[in-house]
């Protein structure tokens, strides 16, 4: 019961903040999630030592036990475009630093079945420049919030076996600012919802081998009408088809290899991916086949590695790598969303401070990466560039 009051107590409360983060790593999805994830470069399909499987498998809540996780992330991206030729302006994002909560519930019912919640968010088409790259009246810039909650049910149908449901709760908020060039106005936040599913599939093959899987297919949202005549379609803003495959490896009694891959279909949602050039056919913003970022669909590969390094300390290490969604001919409408890096290094740990009771940290590092290519109105060429760090701290309880 206790358990129960603490979870009900702090799930609005993890909403209200996680409706006020912003992050960007992998496109415009985090690097992971859960702090633990996260040490290990977002390697989590196949793990069962969190609360977080709404976000990462939902077939891992059978294994996972009787546990809740409470954390925040200080999330500091490093943001800038710059213009040759054209207006000739540079300048740096002014928002660099972030917070971005994280919630994580589980609870065993029987040996087979277990329940929980996982509360977090996406987010990261973020940008505030003091200067308009556009020819508009600065500040310049646009604000992208996603907020999910994943009730989770995991059953296993086997020794060792399990499958998962995570029914996906989404709220998002959107705003954009010095976009009057393009006939777009200062109109503030504005918001949609949506649900969706993600499904997970988790199996122990031995005492050393697990793998697992997950599958989240689009979720389709409500039209920001206040940007009808922004993203194509209407005001139309989905969130993208993405899955992930993976396995842990449990190599000596302390060591742990985890490796994930994943795959993100930014190319099925058309505010996402159609190409800005749509403009220059005449085709307006907020048409049907209206220009959008030009996003491609990527892949991402996780890699991490866990040490039990005494009884009470264990030490995290990972590597993410994936694709960058933005092509050189789409850079200019980008400088509003500059989701550009493509390798992020991470570590991270965990210490028990008693049997019940333990504090997990990560920190991530993606160095700067840059795109460059040709003004949408041929005046030079635009680049933008992203690097990024977290630091991360959070709380767990077992019961």
């Amino acid at each position: 019961m206790k358990a129960s009051r603490k979870f009900l107590a702090l799930t609005p409360l993890c909403a209200l903040l996680a409706a006020a983060s912003a992050h960007a790593t992998d496109g415009y999805f985090p690097h992971g999630y859960g702090m633990k994830a996260k040490g290990m470069g977002g390697a989590s399909v196949a793990m069962t030592d969190n609360a977080f499987a709404g976000a990462n498998n939902p077939a891992t809540a059978a294994w996972a036990g009787n546990r809740l996780e409470a954390g925040v992330e200080l999330f500091m991206p490093d943001r800038s475009a710059s213009n040759v030729g054209g207006s000739g302006a540079a300048a740096d994002s002014d928002s660099n630093l972030f917070l971005v909560p994280e919630f994580g519930y589980n609870r065993a019912i029987s040996d087979k079945l277990a329940v929980g919640v996982t509360v977090y968010g996406n987010g990261g088409m973020n940008t505030d420049y003091p200067v308009n790259f556009f020819g508009g009246t600065p500040p310049m810039g646009i604000n992208l919030l996603q907020l999910i909650v994943a009730p989770t049910v995991a059953y296993k149908i086997s020794d060792n076996h399990s499958v998962g449901v995570s029914p996906l709760l989404v709220y998002q908020k959107f705003r954009a600012e010095g976009l009057s060039p393009f006939g777009v106005g200062n109109n503030g936040y504005d918001s949609s919802s949506g649900i969706g599913v993600r499904l997970g599939y988790l199996g122990k093959l031995n005492d050393q081998v697990s793998i697992g899987a997950a599958y989240s297919p689009k979720i389709s949202m409500s039209k920001f009408s206040k940007y009808a005549g922004l993203f194509a379609d209407g005001g139309d803003f989905d969130i993208p088809e993405n899955y992930t495959l993976g396995a842990s490896f449990q190599a000596t009694p302390s060591v742990l290899l985890a490796l994930d891959y994943q795959r993100i279909n930014y190319g099925g949602v058309a505010s996402i991916a159609n190409p800005s050039g749509n403009l220059l056919l005449g085709i307006p913003l907020g048409a049907p086949n209206g220009p959008g970022f030009g996003w491609s669909d990527i892949n991402v590969w996780k890699l991490g590695v866990q040490w039990q390094a005494t009884p009470k300390l264990t030490m995290r290490a990972g590597i993410n790598v994936g694709d960058n969604p933005i092509k050189g001919t789409d850079v200019t409408f980008n400088i509003l969303a500059p989701g550009v890096t493509t390798k992020h290094y991470t570590l991270g740990g965990t210490y028990a401070l008693s049997n019940t009771s333990e504090v997990s940290f990560s920190f991530m590092y993606a160095p700067s990466n840059s795109v460059s290519g040709r003004n949408l109105q041929s005046f030079g060429d635009d680049t933008i560039r992203m690097s990024q760090k977290a630091l991360g701290v959070q709380y767990g309880w077992r019961f």
